[in-house]
């Protein structure tokens, strides 16, 4: 019951340049690899489907190393404010938005970004309130680490001047300290426990959504966190489930589990690495800081501007350590969100003060911003990290406003860390980004602003292999699946991303005009274009 895949050129990504003419597949498996001619005549008995890839470039199926995949879907379902280019635009979308629903219903906006806008300012809670007053609304920035909210979601949110901060989070104050609808970091919670329980259906729905999108992308897998937002675990890990049956439906998905809903995992009958072949359940997620955008990233020193701030620790270090602990007494590990070089450094302590007993890998999340001693020190805890090359597309050249020169040596600086031999996977941090693994290659190689079109830290620019590594052999590394994962090899899953053009022959700006051919999970057809 084998099947051949040939007809065009297939990359194996077990070294640079190294391509073969044909593969054979077996129950999930790639049964061998090489001339065409030579495995026909081998398994021709055994064959009972044949590939023919039309000319087409077969890679190791694409796997984006973190991402969001119900807020993915959210996306696609809500009222999408990334690409505005002004207040008074996104306004106006909501006033549009506003006419479509029934009175008192929430309006829901996502990816809204100042930093792209011509005034870069704040939309004020008065501003909100004059597109609407008997609708609820909540409109969450590109980072995920700031919601704006009017007067109405304040109103049923309980929100009003003498609410304290909550820790870990700002709520944003005039000067004579009334909320303006600003809520960063743990103060969104306030905002968000205002709005109604999210029914399984509608959960089920943002993962067909998501997954479908990104087998259209070429993503046959990604590392998710959304277990403890949407109503409890169980109700989560059940929509992943129910709608990645491993039937109609193949995508590999490995969810790290909130340090908040550990326990809730466990008294569910379930723990690190259990859950179905197709939804894998992954290590327990850290937040240790903020964003960028909002000033949020915890940095060593002042931001060049805001020399007032340093940004926002999440928890204190012991606290961060108790929870590695936690996550240790259950046999995980983990995976911190990490930002700023404060929030890497607190990050790395408590790694080594609790290191992992059993051979697994924590993960690093973003590390965007270092300082040079941080590089021994991620290689001596043997952290992996997951970064999202995109990052440099849409944060150039704000982020240079926020960070001065000086410390740019040791941002965004991919290349650094290949050559000092540490560990890094790629993703989009989708909702965020944009879901399309291409774009990431494509910032990776050529790491050029979206904003003005220049390119920033030249030396920082990977190749090509480095770039696709990131997406195959990088993310089947940083949860431990090397060995049957990320290349087109002997006993790997038949896992593969065909794309109408060969990368390695494009110049880095072509690269976004390739189309996915065919997405192929567990060797069948999930998307298919040719």
């Amino acid at each position: 019951m084998a099947k051949l895949w040939y007809g065009g050129k297939i990359y194996t990504m077990e070294k640079e340049g190294e391509w073969v003419e044909a593969v054979v597949t077996e129950n999930g498996k790639i049964l061998d690899v090489g001339d065409t001619q030579e495995l026909y005549r081998t398994y021709k008995d055994t064959l009972t489907d044949e590939h023919e890839l039309k000319g087409h470039v077969m890679y190791p199926g694409f796997v984006d190393s973190h991402l969001h995949i119900i807020g993915h879907g959210e996306r696609l379902l809500r009222l999408d404010l990334s690409f505005m280019k002004s207040a008074e635009e996104v306004k106006w979308a909501l006033s549009q938005h506003a006419e479509k629903l029934e009175e008192g219903e929430w309006i829901i906006g996502d990816g809204w970004n100042e930093n792209q806008w011509e005034d870069t300012r704040i939309i004020h809670k008065n501003e909100l309130d004059e597109i609407t007053t008997k609708h609820p609304m909540m409109l969450t920035r590109v980072c995920r680490h700031a919601v704006l909210a009017n007067s109405k979601a304040m109103e049923l949110a309980g929100v009003t001047p003498s609410t304290p901060d909550p820790q870990g989070g700002v709520i944003a104050r005039s000067e004579n300290g009334e909320p303006i609808g600003y809520f960063h970091e743990k103060a969104q919670e306030l905002i968000k426990q205002a709005m109604p329980e999210v029914t399984p259906q509608y959960l089920e729905h943002a993962v067909q959504l998501a997954v479908n999108d990104m087998h259209m992308h070429g993503l046959v897998g990604g590392h998710s966190e959304d277990l403890n937002y949407y109503g409890g675990f169980k109700k989560t890990f059940d929509a992943f489930t129910e709608i990645i049956d491993g039937k109609k439906l193949k995508f590999r998905a490995n969810l790290l589990v909130h340090h908040e809903v550990v326990e809730d995992m466990h008294d569910h009958g379930l723990s690190y690495k259990s859950g179905t072949e197709f939804v894998e359940l992954g290590a327990m997620k850290i937040f240790s800081d903020g964003a960028l955008g909002g000033r949020t990233a915890w940095l060593s020193e002042p931001y060049t501007d805001d020399p007032m701030n340093r940004g926002v620790a999440i928890h204190e270090q012991s606290n961060l350590e108790k929870l590695v602990k936690k996550a240790r007494a259950k046999n995980m590990p983990v995976a911190v969100h990490a930002i700023g070089d404060q929030a890497v450094d607190a990050t790395i302590q408590a790694i080594k003060k609790y290191p992992l007993p059993s051979g697994e890998r924590d993960r690093i999340i973003h590390a965007q911003i270092l300082r040079e001693d941080l590089y021994y020190r991620l290689k001596e805890v043997n952290a992996i990290l997951d970064l999202q090359p995109t990052f440099v597309s849409s944060d150039f050249p704000w982020v240079i406003d926020r960070l001065g020169e000086k410390r740019l040596k040791n941002s965004y600086a991919w290349k650094t860390l290949l050559e000092k031999g540490i560990p890094c996977a790629g993703g989009s941090d989708a909702p965020i980004e944009e879901i399309n693994p291409l774009l990431g290659i494509r910032a990776a190689v050529e790491r050029r602003a979206s904003y003005d079109q220049q390119i920033y830290t030249k030396e920082e620019q990977l190749s090509m292999f480095e770039a696709i590594s990131l997406y195959t052999k990088g993310s089947a590394y940083a949860i431990r699946h090397e060995h049957d994962r990320g290349k087109i090899a002997k006993g790997y899953v038949a896992d593969f991303t065909v794309l109408d053009r060969d990368l390695f022959s494009l110049a880095p700006h072509e690269i976004v005009d390739t189309n996915v051919s065919m997405t192929v999970v567990d060797e069948e057809l999930m998307y298919q274009r040719i």
